[in-house]
């Protein structure tokens, strides 16, 4: 890790630590929805920004992690069960859903996992005797661990906190390792990583299984949150704005995910004070941040390094120009 990402990194840490105990319960709330919405975007910053495929389908698995855990938990069992039991079921259908992409590419592929994300959506909603339908399902219980009750906020705080860095370093070593130098080839040139020995197909899929997990794992982590689900915050709205998050914070940069996610979660907060103007607000914020950056927020370093050294190419230029006309 370079040094600057490392002392923000340590900034981050700090904050994030010190600073939820003196909010009260809704900002230890906010603080936990929003590390909820990381965790699920930096599984689609794996499959948008790093393997290059277009996803509009991200809020379902985000929704069967969260249905999983809250049925496991009705019929009487522990979370821990349902966990990897959203896990497993996360990657499977991401493995099954990746099919499309190793026949159509770009926006007909986003149109492939829109159509998957609406008809989970639809079952979601239509099959009351597993989900609740529109009535969902209440009274989601908070896990133990190790003994220790989450029940309160700031404990459960500090769980998604440790869970979400835990899946950080995770996505970190694999992003450093061969596979994520495999998925960035796949991104760049496919062509030019199949000629390179990188089986296109295998890691294709492979970009949606793990995204898929990393939604499962924050749908789990939601349901826990929030106590109660229904089918409205799985809709295809919901994979727009998360693709949208991945989008603001930059895709491809492994912090993207932690901006973009604050951008769509905390801003729409802090812009409250606008009333009922305060979505518009929001969306002209978000329409000139596209124009401005858009690759981005985490882009802007790039651009002034881009900047500077144009500048510098321009002064050398210029100055051997000069001394050839001297000469």
């Amino acid at each position: 890790m370079k040094r600057p990402a490392f002392l923000v990194s340590i900034v981050l840490a700090a904050v994030l630590l010190a600073v939820p105990p003196f909010l009260k319960s809704y900002g230890i709330y906010l603080f936990s929805y929003w590390l909820v919405f990381v965790i699920a975007t930096m599984g689609l910053n794996l499959t948008v920004g790093y393997a290059g495929q277009k996803s509009l389908g991200h809020a379902a698995f985000f929704g069967i992690g969260a249905y999983t855990v809250a049925i496991v938990l009705k019929a009487g069992f522990s979370f821990w069960l349902g966990l990897p039991l959203a896990m497993l079921g996360c990657f499977v259908i991401g493995l099954v859903v990746g099919f499309p992409a190793l026949r159509v590419q770009t926006i007909y592929l986003a149109f492939a996992t829109l159509g998957f994300n609406t008809a989970v959506w639809l079952v979601l909603r239509n099959e009351e005797w597993l989900t609740g339908g529109t009535f969902g399902i209440n009274n989601i219980a908070r896990p133990s661990l190790l003994g220790l009750s989450l029940d309160g906020n700031l404990a459960y705080y500090y769980f998604v906190l440790g869970t979400t860095v835990l899946l950080a370093v995770l996505l970190w070593g694999l992003l450093r390792s061969p596979w994520g130098k495999a998925f960035t080839a796949l991104r760049d040139n496919p062509i030019r990583a199949e000629s390179l020995g990188v089986h296109i197909q295998a890691y294709t899929l492979l970009s949606f299984a793990i995204g898929a997990v990393y939604a499962g794992i924050a749908g789990a982590l939601f349901a826990s949150l929030v106590q109660f689900i229904e089918p409205a915050p799985f809709t295809v709205g919901a994979s727009i704005m998360m693709y949208l998050m991945v989008v603001l914070g930059g895709p491809g940069y492994f912090f993207g995910p932690l901006l973009g996610s604050a951008v769509g979660v905390l801003l729409p907060e802090w812009l409250r004070f606008a009333q009922a103007w305060y979505l518009f607000v929001f969306g002209i914020a978000v329409i000139l941040l596209m124009l401005w950056l858009p690759d981005g927020l985490l882009s802007i370093p790039d651009r002034l390094r881009a900047k500077r050294h144009a500048r510098e190419a321009a002064a050398a230029r210029a100055a051997a120009a000069a001394k050839v006309g001297v000469v």
